[in-house]
């Protein structure tokens, strides 16, 4: 049997604890130092979740010689430097949702894999449900998706920064479902239509509320509609989803194993896989990819696609015209060439002969 994998993990704020949590539940890994801007936080966290004897600190540099790689937990904003910091001592990390709050902050994090020869990937936990797994196996029996939606309808009361920004529900939400849309399609998105508004009883003082629609390379549109101010008869935090295809229907509500009808009428059978799942389906993911240095689903690389999904979606709705995947990703390509500051960055970027073959968008 290997060593287990010495984590760091950065971040011991709410989703922070989650993660300590997750990690004591995993035997192929073991926490070796945790990080936080607030000591007294990151102290408290770990004697919590029974880290009492592992030490704390304030930045990486203080524990980067008990490490083998690096859980990045702390906010978006926060993702680039702690991310590269980490890959830049050659360390491989796991970077949660979303990898930066900009594409071309995004780029930047893949030019700093690419220098150091490390993996970055992303935890995009949506992948990692039994059930969602079970209906991404149907999709696939089912042939070529003609149309693909979801429908996300939650009311949660957050409080703090995620009511006063400018789109909550795009931003901070919905890569979730735009990243399992790709997953459930088996293609790429070439452009997306989307409006997003704020119903007159919002307790959001940006737009809360959005309905987006995904044209694929494969010729599957895919349909997002949500709120987040929609109390009564919600949806799970997954949404719930139907599939069209030449050979039948299939619908996930989000949480119960997914339904199935074939053009014949004959239902089908779902057979539940058994492995682990949302954050803890990544972090297995993550140490099998850094013990056996294969690519897992989520590497940053083909993740910028996901966001910038996202980022095209919020385009759309400020211009109120369809907007192009690609373009997303080419001007920030241009943002980030004429932004970068690190010389071996920068250099790194202007080698890619093509952002878009870069990232996976096209072949």
């Amino acid at each position: 049997m290997p060593e287990p994998l010495r984590l760091v993990q950065v971040g011991a704020g709410g989703m922070g604890r989650a993660w300590l949590q997750t990690i004591s539940e995993n035997p192929d890994v073991v926490l070796t130092g945790l990080v936080d801007l607030d000591l007294d936080v990151a102290r408290a966290a770990a004697d919590e979740h029974g880290y009492s004897a592992v030490p704390v600190a304030t930045s990486l540099g203080e524990l980067a010689d008990r490490v083998d790689a690096v859980i990045d937990v702390t906010v978006p904003v926060a993702h680039p430097k702690v991310s590269v910091d980490a890959l830049l001592r050659g360390l491989p990390v796991l970077c949660e949702k979303p990898l930066a709050e900009t594409v071309r902050e995004a780029l930047a994090m893949v030019a700093a894999s690419e220098v150091s020869g490390k993996l970055l990937m992303v935890s995009q936990s949506r992948r990692y449900f039994r059930t969602g797994s079970a209906f991404a196996g149907q999709l696939a029996e089912l042939g070529t998706i003609g149309a693909l939606s979801c429908e996300f309808y939650k009311a949660p009361h957050f409080g703090g920064f995620r009511e006063q920004m400018a789109e909550p529900l795009l931003v901070d939400m919905a890569i979730h479902q735009f990243d399992l849309a790709r997953k459930l399609i088996g293609s790429e998105p070439v452009s997306v239509y989307c409006e997003s508004y704020n119903p007159a009883w919002s307790w959001f003082d940006g737009n809360a509320a959005a309905s987006a629609i995904f044209r694929f390379a494969d010729g599957t549109r895919f349909s997002f509609d949500g709120s987040w101010c929609a109390p009564g008869l919600e949806t799970s935090w997954n949404g719930r989803w139907r599939a069209s295809a030449a050979n039948g229907t299939a619908s996930w509500d989000g949480d119960n194993a997914p339904v199935v009808e074939l053009a014949s009428g004959e239902v089908v059978p779902v057979v539940l896989p058994e492995d682990p799942e949302q954050i803890a389906g990544s972090l297995v993911e993550f140490v099998n990819a850094v013990r056996s240095s294969t690519v897992p689903q989520s590497e940053a690389h083909t993740n910028v696609i996901s966001l910038a999904m996202v980022e095209a979606a919020v385009r759309s709705t400020t211009l109120g015209t369809p907007v192009r995947i690609a373009e997303v990703i080419t001007d920030a390509y241009a943002e980030a060439v004429a932004t970068v500051e690190d010389s071996t960055l920068l250099a790194a970027l202007q080698a890619w002969p093509d952002v878009l073959k870069v990232v996976g968008l096209e072949p």
